[in-house]
């Protein structure tokens, strides 16, 4: 007998949103230590999307991560436009991110262009940066 499936997607599902709970990652000392909830583990999602370069990694899917590879040598006024887009390109894959907002630029430093910005979550307004070598 062949199972049949007339009728399953008809059926009424609820889609549920999973916990944010997760492991405590300790950036400074390299390990992982206790558990995180809410706005601390966003936090945590923010760094690791923003640390993790787009289809270099197998294990990550080819949404995960931001491209900066491709960046290198580029003037800085190209840099700075497309920095903004991908960081909010990458950050928003993440359903829990409504909006990543605020940008501000630092060429202070030779040859470095760094990213200050709001990423505003279901937990709250969360400021991140992001630095990337030209």
């Amino acid at each position: 007998m062949i199972p049949s499936s007339v009728g399953f997607l008809a059926q009424d599902f609820e889609i549920e949103e999973q916990p944010s709970l997760t492991y405590k990652m300790d950036l400074n000392g390299d390990s992982v230590r206790g558990i995180v909830d809410n706005q601390e583990a966003m936090m945590q999602v923010i760094f690791r999307i923003l640390s993790t370069e787009r289809y270099q990694f197998i294990i990550y899917p080819w949404y995960y991560g931001i491209e900066t590879l491709d960046l290198y040598g580029e003037p800085v006024t190209y840099v700075c436009t497309e920095l903004e887009r991908r960081i909010a390109e990458a950050l928003l894959t993440d359903t829990r991110i409504s909006s990543v907002t605020d940008f501000e630029f630092d060429l202070e430093v030779k040859g470095v262009v760094h990213a200050a910005f709001t990423v505003n979550t279901i937990y709250g307004a969360i400021k991140a940066d992001k630095g990337v070598s030209i």
